[in-house]
């Protein structure tokens, strides 16, 4: 067992013979696309840990992206998938449907921010997901306009990459992209430009820099909308709770309500892509609840089902039924053995203290984090917080800068 050995165990050289003979066959067999952050092969994980091919042992502090949030092979997930191969492994919900598909959707609906009612919509990938909500949002309100933000990563399918901010290595070389996409800023507290000086109207504590970024943003999203588009042509706005690619930056509390605000005023579709955030990985099954909002709809995938291709659109059933029957679908869509998978999953967080777990280690980092700061630069008196760790009251009520400062 992985766990029962030395966190970390160093062999031989970084990357070890086998893992560079594995390399040489790669780049003669797989095209460049594909990137690596690691020269080393696997062999084999559990719980936190990957062994690779050389036999060195890894921490696994990427999770497979974000994916493995319950641990590598844990045994209650790999059980629940084994039983469900035992049984049958695809038939298409498209053709012949199944019981797991029905299941993980009711746990979704039930488990979704919110309390309005709920159904729920299983594709493979997050980008899947992405590109279907936008369907959705435009099929509910016969509109067409998106609106998205600066640093935001939505994925590498046309309508999801066309709604990345990032050019390379995401979107050099694939251009036109997808029409009706408009890009708002997003409330960046270290490198926002200055404003006039603002508060957030005594609801939220004042941020303490002397500018207000979330009112600069705001106004600018607005002036976005109102003047190059009209507010009764926008279908959705997208945004995820902590931009991921984009620098794990957190969205400030007020801007979040203030733009779940400006979507049900306007009949504009709120979806919050959770792609990452969801599933413990800010301390709560979604980083939503941290807002005191309800996204009209939901996009998750990735720690849905542990490692297994998964992900869901969840939202508003007058949304989810804007589609008609076929409008919506994929041979793969919601596979059982997936689903088997996310229910364990689910369990996991739902029936163990792993959401508390994931609260405790976020603490230990934001204690020690800080010992590990680099001296400020001048730019900018900003700050932000470290990664996906749980959105407190200090951060939520404008970031104090002596409790959470990590400088860039």
């Amino acid at each position: 067992m992985l766990n029962d050995m030395p966190a970390i165990q160093i062999k031989t050289p970084i990357p070890g013979s086998q893992s560079q003979q594995l390399m040489a066959r790669r780049e003669a067999a797989v095209p460049q696309g594909p990137f690596h952050v690691t020269p080393v092969f696997a062999a084999r994980a559990e719980g936190a840990l990957i062994e690779d091919v050389d036999g060195n042992t890894f921490i696994d502090f990427a999770s497979g992206i974000g994916v493995t949030n319950c641990g590598h092979n844990h045994p209650d997930l790999v059980s629940r998938a084994k039983e469900q191969m035992d049984k049958y492994v695809h038939t298409s919900f498209n053709v012949v449907p199944y019981e797991p598909y029905v299941q993980v959707a009711e746990r979704l609906n039930e488990l979704a921010p919110g309390d309005s009612p709920k159904k729920t919509f299983l594709v493979n990938s997050g980008s899947e997901a992405v590109e279907n909500a936008i369907k959705f949002a435009r099929a509910h309100t016969k509109k067409q306009a998106v609106v998205c933000f600066d640093h935001a990563y939505h994925g590498r399918t046309y309508m999801a990459m066309s709604l990345t901010a990032k050019t390379k290595p995401y979107k050099y070389g694939f251009a036109p992209f997808n029409s009706e996409i408009y890009r708002a800023p997003f409330p960046y507290l270290y490198r926002t430009p200055g404003s006039v000086d603002r508060t957030c109207g005594g609801s939220i504590e004042a941020c303490p820099n002397t500018t207000c970024s979330c009112n600069t943003s705001f106004d600018a999203f607005k002036d976005i909308i109102e003047g190059q588009i009209g507010s009764d042509l926008v279908a959705a706005v997208i945004i995820e709770p902590v931009m991921g690619e984009g620098g794990f930056m957190p969205v400030p509390a007020p801007f979040m309500q203030s733009l779940a605000a400006y979507c049900k005023a306007n009949n504009i579709v709120f979806i919050l892509d959770e792609i990452q955030t969801g599933f413990g990985r800010t301390g709560k099954l979604f980083a939503a609840e941290h807002y005191d909002v309800e996204p009209d709809l939901l996009v998750v995938a990735k720690g849905l089902a542990g490692g297994l291709p998964l992900s869901a659109v969840t939202g508003r059933t007058e949304i989810m039924e804007a589609i008609g029957v076929g409008g919506a679908g994929g041979t793969y869509s919601g596979n059982p053995v997936a689903c088997a998978m996310a229910l364990a999953a689910l369990d996991q967080f739902e029936k163990t203290d792993a959401l508390k777990h994931c609260q405790t280690l976020g603490d230990a980092l934001g204690d020690r984090l800080p010992d590990h700061r680099r001296p400020p630069r001048p730019r900018s008196n900003a700050c932000r917080r470290a990664g996906h760790r749980p959105l407190d009251q200090s951060t939520q009520q404008g970031c104090r800068r002596q409790d959470h400062q990590v400088c860039l």
